[in-house]
């Protein structure tokens, strides 16, 4: 989606549901108190309850999920027939340490962190309900919302399959969501309809021969050498058998083999992920990787086992739903506060939902403006622009109130 001149996109229009001041402080200190208290996927006990008992004390009925944690709250009387706007976020830390230096809300958790900007989403989404449920009690909701918070994003085939056999879809007709982008400015978004992120899956290889002496690697099989030649000549082999616009691509994160200079081993082992842009490129790729390794193995007389993990397709925003998040931002903030997003090599479990129903994610900038330290997700020092949370809220709470005016007409 082109950056265009706000002379040339419709200009902003009056939508009720701002965020008071009282509201932006609180949503920051609940942010810091799940950025202070990380838990991991399936693990979110006191995240879920923090969650229930702040929707609870706004009149609302929070179900926390039947996988534990995570949970759902509808907002306004459904009449169980009107497709409902969900509003997603994900809830779950990461399992590395927290590096930052200099705040008061880094981690208390050891090798625990949010480090990918799951509180932020968390508290843009909460924000939005709490601004929503207000706007219901004074009879301006349209249409109800749902909000889910979904956990375990972070942990491969992701959470939101779970979240989904929970029912976290029924009655939904489309679905909205934010990702963390530290390299655009907070009150900025970026949107892209199509695929905005790629399919990720686990591999594990591990190769067997009969090990030997490093003085007659003829007579055995040479298995360090072998797995050298699979991290190598794989990915090779793979750019040839699949349309290069699908862009897929195998990376290896471990390899080990061997305890002794002058001993041929009799087991090596191989992980990483494969990585691609389209759907149909994922469909096929476990196939195409499973007959790549094998034939690398056998030419180089190892005997292969492999372990193909299915991760996450691409998330491929729906264009409507992409133009209803264009409109919302457009409405609050101007048509100068978007931009166009790149498609990442990174996955995202948001993907399992656009499976069953149409949605869109947009980028939500948390980079100060003005800084120019080159920041990344999944690093310890990640930290984002807490006013991405205000944004967020406002994204959301106007796609929510557009989608309704859309619908009735």
């Amino acid at each position: 989606m082109s950056r265009e001149s706000e002379a040339d996109l419709p200009g902003s229009v009056e939508l009720p549901g701002t965020l008071s001041s009282e509201l932006r402080a609180e949503l920051i200190a609940f942010r810091r108190d799940l950025h202070m208290h990380p838990e991991l996927g399936n693990q979110e006990f006191r995240t879920t309850a923090a969650l229930k008992a702040r929707l609870e004390q706004a009149g609302l009925e929070p179900r926390v999920l039947s996988i534990g944690t995570g949970l759902m709250c509808d907002i306004g009387s459904w009449d169980g027939v009107t497709p409902l706007l969900a509003l997603r976020a994900d809830i779950d830390a990461l399992p590395i340490p927290d590096t930052k230096v200099g705040v008061p809300y880094r981690s208390t958790v050891p090798h625990r962190a949010h480090a990918c900007g799951h509180d932020i989403h968390t508290a843009a989404v909460l924000g939005a309900g709490l601004v929503l449920a207000e706007l219901d009690r004074r009879g301006l909701l349209p249409r109800p919302v749902r909000l889910v918070f979904q956990p375990a994003e972070e942990v491969l085939p992701g959470g939101a399959a779970d979240a989904i056999e929970s029912g976290v879809l029924e009655g939904v007709g489309k679905i909205i969501g934010v990702h963390c982008d530290p390299k655009v400015d907070a009150g900025v978004i970026g949107l892209r309809p199509g695929p905005i992120t790629s399919a990720c899956d686990r591999l594990e290889v591990t190769l067997d021969g009969p090990g030997g002496h490093t003085a007659r690697p003829h007579l055995t099989t040479d298995l360090v050498t072998a797995a050298a030649k699979v991290a190598t000549e794989v990915p090779a082999v793979l750019a040839r058998r699949v349309d290069a616009r699908s862009g897929l691509a195998v990376t290896w994160g471990r390899i080990e083999a061997g305890h002794a200079c002058n001993v041929i081993p009799q087991h090596a082992e191989l992980s990483g992920t494969v990585r691609c842009l389209d759907l149909p490129g994922w469909r096929a790729a476990p196939d195409l990787v499973h007959a790549a390794i094998d034939e690398v193995a056998t030419l180089h007389r190892a005997k292969s086992q492999i372990n193909y993990i299915r991760g996450v397709p691409p998330v491929v925003n729906d264009p409507d739903v992409t133009e209803l998040l264009h409109a919302a931002q457009t409405a609050r903030r101007g048509a100068h506060a978007i931009e166009d997003t790149e498609q990442s090599l990174g996955g995202e479990d948001f993907s399992w939902y656009l499976e069953h129903v149409p949605g869109a994610m947009a980028r939500l900038g948390v980079r100060t403006p003005g800084d120019t330290v080159k920041r990344d997700l999944h690093r310890g020092d990640f930290d984002a622009d807490e006013d991405a949370i205000q944004v967020g809220v406002e994204l959301f709470t106007a796609a929510a109130l557009l989608d309704a005016e859309a619908a009735t007409g």
